[in-house]
């Protein structure tokens, strides 16, 4: 089975959406079905089907859910050196080209949300910077292209996701 490293502040969240889905979503909507079902005739009756297919959406979303909490291993940044880039680290880059200046946040896969500036341990940039000191220069191979980024900070952070 494969490992998921998460931090615990998105291991909390991941379980926290899981506790919704099945103490207030999916009850709510089994009553939603049921009150759907008792309108009369099944074959035409759309508040029954969309109800239904909403019962099988949390399902799927409880079970993928699961899946993911089952494989975590949750990892404390705080407890890690921050000399190199590694999981948790919060880094500071600029592309030498352009100029401008990046901040990221080193994470697990399910946690990462580049939007954010939260970006997977496994995303190709990340790939590129772990175990990398500030200063150093990279060329990261990223999927527009080859860029350079030389690495300004490390530290760590505490998220927010």
């Amino acid at each position: 089975m494969d490992k998921e490293p998460m931090t615990n502040v998105g291991y909390e969240k991941i379980t926290g959406e899981l506790d919704f889905l099945k103490s207030k979503e999916r009850p709510e909507t089994v009553i939603e079905l049921d009150e759907a079902r008792q309108l009369g005739d099944l074959k035409e009756n759309a508040e029954y089907h969309a109800a239904k297919d909403k019962l099988k959406l949390i399902d799927v979303q409880i079970a993928e859910l699961g899946a993911i909490i089952s494989k975590a291993v949750i990892i404390d940044p705080t407890t890690l050196p921050h000399t190199r880039v590694s999981f948790g680290s919060t880094i500071e880059i600029v592309d030498v080209n352009s100029d401008e200046e990046f901040k990221y946040s080193i994470v697990g896969g399910v946690e990462s949300n580049a939007d954010k500036g939260l970006i997977s341990f496994n995303s190709p940039l990340a790939k590129q910077l772990l175990g990398k000191e500030e200063g150093d220069e990279i060329k990261a191979t990223l999927p527009g292209g080859v860029k350079t980024f030389e690495i300004l900070t490390i530290g760590y952070e505490e998220l927010k996701i």
